[in-house]
């Protein structure tokens, strides 16, 4: 599933692309991609209106439309967004295309139909019922509020960095980066952690997710000391060691890790 830098990348490109345009129709050959309203109920709320900004709460997606309304995009596996002209270059499987006023499509791409897209008419207010924590690139997450946040929790870090109701974006994959760049194994009770282990926890997350974003989350374009381009790799060498990556079961996920970079907790 996307997870932060997935959905942040396809939040800029929603912003260099389908904003301060009128959406003149809105197609839809999916029924299931549409959540919360028929699809003639979203075209109804969409119709004559324009998307004006965006906002990201971890993986989770908003346009904002001048009315003060907004839309979910949620991607859910295999989705994206693809804008277009020429309907020679429409996607397969855009089961929602937003059409504008100037003759372009923006398409809410969905192979697998796992993703959804939903009016939302408050935003804070749907935010609060998802039960979503603090987004993990929040500017006002600084190294005491991230402290703050493990206080009192128990249970293995990674458990704790995927939870989203504590902390909004990290999955599987980016809590394997982050956890690999400081040093710290996926098992380690969060408990175990000093508060120095913390700060750095909390300083290769922004410097990870940011990196990710850059690089547009393309593993060719990651840099070279990441896992993520060869994380699927059987028996890949560590990229700043050599070493055998390993994997482990935690949180019912499985985590690659380095063994030697990232010592099992004693």
């Amino acid at each position: 599933m996307p997870e932060l830098p997935d959905v942040e990348v396809f939040r800029r490109y929603l912003d260099a692309t389908g904003l301060h345009q009128t959406i003149d129709a809105v197609a839809v050959d999916a029924d299931r991609v549409v959540a919360g309203a028929t699809p003639g109920e979203l075209g109804a709320y969409l119709r004559g209106h324009r998307f004006e900004r965006s906002h990201r709460r971890g993986k989770h997606l908003f346009a904002g439309l001048e009315s003060g309304a907004w839309l979910e995009l949620h991607f859910g596996m295999t989705g994206y967004l693809a804008y277009y002209h020429d309907p020679a270059d429409a996607p397969d499987h855009g089961h929602v295309r937003f059409r504008f006023a100037n003759g372009h499509e923006l398409a809410f791409v969905d192979r697998r139909k796992l993703g959804h897209v939903a009016p939302v008419p408050d935003l804070d207010g749907y935010v609060a019922e998802l039960g979503l924590g603090v987004d993990a690139l929040d500017p006002g997450l600084d190294g005491e509020a991230f402290r703050t946040l493990a206080e009192g929790r128990r249970g293995q870090v990674k458990c704790w960095l995927m939870d989203q109701a504590t902390l909004a974006g990290l999955g599987n994959v980016y809590s394997d980066e982050v956890l690999f760049h400081a040093g710290i194994h996926p098992r380690q009770p969060l408990e175990g952690l000093k508060p120095a282990d913390l700060d750095r926890l909390h300083a290769r997350m922004g410097e990870v997710l940011e990196a990710a974003i850059q690089a547009g989350v393309a593993p060719e374009a990651m840099p070279a000391d990441f896992l993520v381009p060869v994380r699927e790799q059987e028996a890949a060498p560590c990229p700043r060691c050599g070493t055998p990556l390993a994997t482990v079961k935690a949180c019912g996920r499985t985590a690659h890790f380095c063994p030697r970079c990232q010592p099992p907790p004693t």
